[in-house]
């Protein structure tokens, strides 16, 4: 049974929440596209910073410290017949207490594995 696309952002939160406790990033890089692509940018930027499927998620976690994500869905596009997923929504890492609330959008595929997160564009609201 193919799960929702619900499922799969909640899968996929839990398992930066997980990566934020143990410092590993290997559940987050599970649902990634070996094709992956990402985007992160705020308002100090010129130009979003770009990484690909292998950059150093370790990294980026242990510089976190104590840290939770959380996601809501704005809404969901189909594309390609139903084989790719617009999804837009508000993601807020809580970082020591304080909150980095980001406007995303999410390009997930279907593969052979399932969903997988092809790109990802995150926008700091600050």
């Amino acid at each position: 049974m193919e799960l929702t696309i619900e499922k799969v952002l909640e899968d996929y939160f839990n398992s930066w929440n997980e990566g934020f406790i143990r410092k590993n990033g290997d559940g987050i890089r599970w649902f990634m596209s070996k094709e992956f692509t990402g985007y992160w940018g705020h308002s100090g930027l010129e130009k979003p910073q770009e990484y690909g499927y292998d950059y150093d998620l370790d990294a980026v976690l242990m510089n976190e410290g104590n840290a939770h994500k959380s996601f809501s869905i704005l809404s969901v596009t189909e594309r390609r017949n139903g084989e790719e997923l617009i999804v837009l929504g508000r993601e807020t890492n809580t970082i020591n207490g304080q909150a980095f609330p980001a406007q995303c959008l999410f390009i997930w595929r279907k593969e052979e594995t399932g969903w997988k997160l092809l790109r990802e564009y995150i926008e700091l609201e600050k």
